[in-house]
């Protein structure tokens, strides 16, 4: 997925969601992966076999649905000399647009992030969209696991967030000994409970990193010694010990190591996600705090500063859940917009499409349009880069606290 930015794979997730929630009122939703090696001139071929199929089709409405996607299809594909390099996914099919009979056909390619392995043709009441949702899911899991001799925590960062798994104590008693027990005999205690507990250790750590996650590397942390004997005396699993990234030294175990030893292993994880977004939000909040402070946040705000230019980077919150509304008189072209949270959209557009302000005419186009596109095309406009961060780790948390949005500037706004 290293390919796409994180513009591009926002827009395809938030489609691939739009797509899997909708209902067809028959067997006529097309859904199409075509995979790299497959010829388009085949697969057009294929498909022109449907359309005949497709013609025996009793119900009137769903016949005519079909074939009008089916054409719609054939014509996108005439558009391509050859496949994508990692394939080519298409849905297509007559969805309504205000009730029944108010369906029209709609056409949605994808580029899918990994290389496609099988053809599929699909027409059906829904569009098959597990394959691609499979491919967003992130492979490349490690696990962290941080332990001292009192306690023990594991995690897991997968793309963009850290997951806390488990935390548990030792039991394990201190180094000094209750009156009447001999020196001896007290140690003999101590490393027995220090045995059992690194067993267990050794077992959740299978049952998560292994037999759950298939953590793809391990990075152990914690504060003293007590991590390099349990690494030293190969209580892990033969294929989490042959896969350790990195032993770290932290103040804590335990959850606060978990996430500390995140920190200190930013060398080690810089291609991942999660430390991407963390730098860039760090880098924010440096800068708010900062004398020169080229900062600003709101939406309203960061809109201004792109149209102005002096936007640098933009960071938007993957859960702003804002559209742009336009409404355009067909009559003297008058245009307004207005910009809405989702739950309100539907409000404002039957709103905006009673009555031009000017003219009267009761002839209005009302067009919608997702915030992250049209904030694209003003960074396009203005040099200015925009980077989305996940809403659902810490970092994600601290942008929203700003309105979901924020840029850092170039120059300061009068």
């Amino acid at each position: 997925m290293s390919k796409y930015d994180s513009v591009t794979l926002y827009r395809i997730r938030k489609l691939i969601n739009e797509l899997s929630q909708i209902v067809g009122r028959g067997t006529e939703l097309i859904t199409l992966y075509i995979p790299p090696k497959k010829s388009i001139h085949e697969v057009i071929a294929s498909l022109r076999e449907e359309y005949g199929t497709a013609t025996n089709i009793k119900s009137d409405t769903t016949r005519n649905h079909v074939l009008d996607a089916l054409t719609r299809v054939i014509q996108r594909l005439k558009l391509y000399n050859q496949v994508p390099e990692t394939g080519l996914v298409v849905f297509c099919g007559a969805l309504p647009t205000n009730g029944p009979g108010s369906e029209v056909v709609r056409i949605h390619e994808i580029i899918p992030p990994k290389e496609l392995t099988t053809y599929l043709y699909r027409c059906d009441d829904h569009f098959h969209t597990d394959i691609l949702k499979s491919m967003l899911k992130e492979e490349n899991a490690i696990g962290i696991l941080t332990i001292d001799s009192t306690e023990a925590g594991l995690g897991v960062i997968i793309g963009d967030r850290l997951d806390i798994l488990d935390t548990f104590h030792s039991g394990v008693g201190g180094k000094h000994r209750s009156g009447g027990q001999s020196a001896r005999r007290f140690e003999r205690l101590r490393d027995m409970e220090l045995t059992y507990y690194f067993n267990r250790v050794a077992e959740h750590a299978k049952s998560y990193f292994i037999d759950t996650y298939n953590v793809k590397g391990l990075i152990i942390g914690g504060p003293g010694p007590t991590k390099e004997t349990f690494i030293k005396d190969n209580y892990l699993d033969y294929r989490l010990q042959n896969n350790i990234l990195a032993t770290i030294d932290t103040s804590y175990s335990g959850i606060e190591g978990v996430r500390e030893a995140m920190e200190k292993a930013e060398d080690v994880l810089k291609e991942y996600r999660l430390i991407v977004e963390k730098k860039l939000v760090e880098k924010l909040f440096k800068e708010i705090n900062s004398p020169k402070g080229l900062v600003t946040y709101g939406l309203k705000s960061v809109i201004k500063a792109l149209e102005i230019g002096s936007a640098e980077l933009v960071l938007v919150n993957d859960s702003i859940n804002t559209v742009r509304i336009i409404a355009t008189c067909k009559r003297c072209n008058t245009k307004r917009e207005e910009i809405v949270e989702l739950p309100k959209a539907i409000e404002k557009k039957t709103e905006m499409s009673k009555q031009c302000s000017v003219c009267n005419a009761q002839d209005i186009e009302i067009k919608e349009e997702d915030i992250i596109d049209y904030l694209e095309e003003l960074a396009i406009n203005s040099g200015a880069k925009i980077e989305i961060i996940s809403s659902k780790s810490e970092h994600g948390m601290m942008l929203d606290s700003l309105g979901k949005i924020a840029s850092i500037l170039r120059y300061k706004i009068n």
